[in-house]
């Protein structure tokens, strides 16, 4: 192979790896919300020990009270099996419903340590656009009922509140613990 031609070759892989690179789409950013309490908070409250960062509503019948429950026993594993606290923060969907009376009284009936973010529609449309997390509206019977369709993916953000991982519904207490051990003692 001649010099020019490797010379040409390599140039060419430099230049793709900024390009490979850029595809990924990033996760996470900055945000201002507010928390259960009423205070403005901003993504610095995902900062200063690892995170599990859920999406979802409080007047969902089913799925999101069921994933909070195996989110609060996978925390308490985490903490037991690796001496690591890991923080639950619960992001609405629905910012027309939970006001953050609303939102402490929920989080705080699966765990008093959990943390409860809500804002204006814009607002939750930013955090949920940069955590690329769909949902929707949904139209339910007559007098403007409704429900709210969205994504179930638990991110796991490091102790700086950067997205290292996300995890599916389908993965047990034990399993999600596991996975959720193995990548924070493996950073």
């Amino acid at each position: 192979m001649s010099a020019r031609l490797l010379a040409a070759l390599l140039g060419l892989s430099l230049l793709a790896t900024p390009l490979l690179a850029a595809a990924a789409p990033a996760i996470g950013g900055r945000f201002a919300l507010t928390d259960q309490e009423g205070r403005a908070v901003t993504e610095s409250v995902l900062r200063g020990q690892p995170t599990l960062l859920y999406f979802g509503f409080t007047s969902c019948p089913d799925v999101c009270p069921t994933d909070l429950v195996k989110l609060a026993s996978v925390a308490a594993t985490v903490k037991k099996r690796h001496s690591m606290a890991v923080r639950v923060v619960f992001i609405t969907v629905d910012p027309e419903r939970d006001r953050p009376e609303v939102l402490k009284a929920y989080v705080n009936a699966f765990s008093p340590d959990f943390i409860g973010l809500t804002g204006t529609p814009e607002q939750i449309a930013d955090v949920a656009r940069q955590y690329h997390v769909y949902y929707k509206k949904v139209p339910i019977g007559d007098k403007g009922a409704y429900t709210m369709d969205h994504s179930t993916f638990v991110f796991l953000l490091d102790a700086r509140g950067r997205y290292a991982a996300h995890y599916g519904r389908k993965l047990t207490a034990e399993q999600l613990a596991t996975a959720i051990g193995t990548a924070l003692t493996a950073r």
